[in-house]
């Protein structure tokens, strides 16, 4: 049983109640913002870790500085 609570199986009735709390807290107008900003968030993090189309990362390097 304790091997259970420390793993955080998470039931259908716990996400419920999550939800409802969620709910509570922030409101159903603001919940859609909230989501956006986290796909947001998620996209930009994946783009940083994964390379472009071209198999190489996008990101300014020091030579690129040191024209300025």
């Amino acid at each position: 049983m304790i091997a259970n609570i420390l793993l955080g199986i998470i039931g259908p009735w716990q996400i419920v109640l999550i939800v409802l709390v969620v709910l509570l807290l922030f409101g159903g107008k603001k919940i859609p913002e909230l989501m956006r900003g986290l796909g947001k968030g998620v996209r930009e993090f994946k783009d940083g870790i994964n390379p472009d189309e071209n198999g190489k990362k996008d990101t300014n390097t020091d030579t690129d500085r040191k024209k300025d």
